[in-house]
């Protein structure tokens, strides 16, 4: 153990190189992490008022699965506990850690959880450097140390990169495909010394994937410079579902409809075409004069449930109609994100996943 730790922190070797690799979110999951909501700089005016769908968000996940959150203290955490118990959480499942954090996006400054059932020790996490979305929102030193955390509470090697990465700016098949956007990871904001192969180099080398595919712009309202979990998503290992805009007039339609035409000529891993599902996006959410980016592709896919953030419009019922018949094995079910998306965020932007390890 030991000596991986090493080798690990001093980059002799690379997850890839060990036969680690990032499992599909739809994969078997051993819990979900989470940090959680404090600061209301994030929610001006409306922090109150985002606990109640938050909370229903961890019930539903906790029906089949562990709940790890980060709080601050002791206040926190009864808090957190008055919120979860008020929507009928399974509290055994729902395991505390004073890790304080100085946000709640979870997704982008949590670690990446990479397995290799084979191996002597079979999970290992990734710690990439997080800047706050190209330093937009400082101070992030609390939660750039929560990897680091995460794998001396589990006691498990970590690697570090020593790259910037967010977790909601890298989406993946499960069998060495890796989706994401020109937009954020080639932004200068983020590793202005790398060109476009070498972070390819390191999304091989720290995910364990084989196959890269490019999108380009995100949606309109997105502090993130297009992260993929607003765009496009994998349900299984061929087919994706992507949001598209019906109104001609309105800023997404020809973004969405760019990144749909790459989609459509994309080969996968194997060379087989991508299966390709269109979701419908909201109508505009705009609060404060602010254009938010609610998109139902912000889903967040557990053991036994797909939580999809809706937004009390007409859309809302035919995106969790055509993420059923995406998921035949799972509940999929809405909760009203109205409130937490203007913070800018949604559920997946929320959560990070930490994968069972199957044979």
């Amino acid at each position: 153990m030991q000596d991986l730790f090493q080798l690990a922190k001093n980059g002799v070797v690379t997850p890839a190189s060990l036969g680690y690799y990032f499992p599909a979110e739809f994969a078997r999951q051993e819990a979900i992490w989470l940090s959680w909501p404090h600061e209301e700089e994030t929610w001006p005016g409306k922090i109150e008022t985002i606990y109640a769908p938050y909370s229903q968000f961890v019930a539903e996940v906790a029906q089949g699965q562990r709940v790890h959150i980060h709080v601050a203290d002791e206040a926190m955490k009864n808090q957190a506990i008055e919120h979860l118990q008020r929507v009928g959480t399974k509290m055994d499942q729902v395991f505390f850690h004073f890790f304080p954090t100085n946000d709640a996006w979870c997704r982008d400054h949590g670690p990446a959880f990479l397995i290799n059932p084979n191996a002597a020790i079979p999970k290992v996490l990734v710690k990439w450097n997080y800047n706050a979305w190209g330093e937009k929102y400082p101070p992030h030193d609390l939660d750039n140390q929560i990897p680091i955390r995460i794998a001396e509470e589990l006691d498990i090697p970590y690697f570090t990169p020593g790259i910037v990465m967010e977790g909601g700016s890298v989406e993946f098949n499960g069998k060495g495909t890796l989706l994401t956007s020109k937009a954020c990871l080639l932004n200068p904001n983020r590793n202005p010394h790398l060109n476009q192969e070498q972070i390819e180099q390191y999304l091989c080398d720290y995910y364990g994937v084989r196959h890269i595919l490019w999108l380009g712009d995100g949606i309109l309202g997105d502090d993130t410079d297009g992260h993929i979990d607003d765009i496009t998503r994998f349900v299984n290992a061929d087919t994706v579902v992507t949001v598209v805009e019906e109104n001609k007039a309105d800023g997404n339609y020809d973004i969405l409809q760019e990144n749909l035409h790459l989609l459509q000529q994309m080969r996968l891993e194997n060379g087989k075409p991508l299966n390709v599902v269109e979701l419908p996006m909201p109508s505009p959410v705009i609060w404060e004069g602010q254009r938010l980016p609610a998109s139902y592709a912000n889903f967040y896919i557990a053991n036994e449930v797909v939580v999809v953030p809706t937004f009390r419009e007409k859309n809302d019922q035919k995106a969790l109609d055509i993420l059923s018949t995406c998921f035949p094995t799972r509940r999929v079910v809405g909760i009203d994100s109205s409130d937490i998306i203007w913070g800018l965020g949604s559920f997946h932007c929320l959560s990070q996943q930490e994968p069972a390890v199957t044979s």
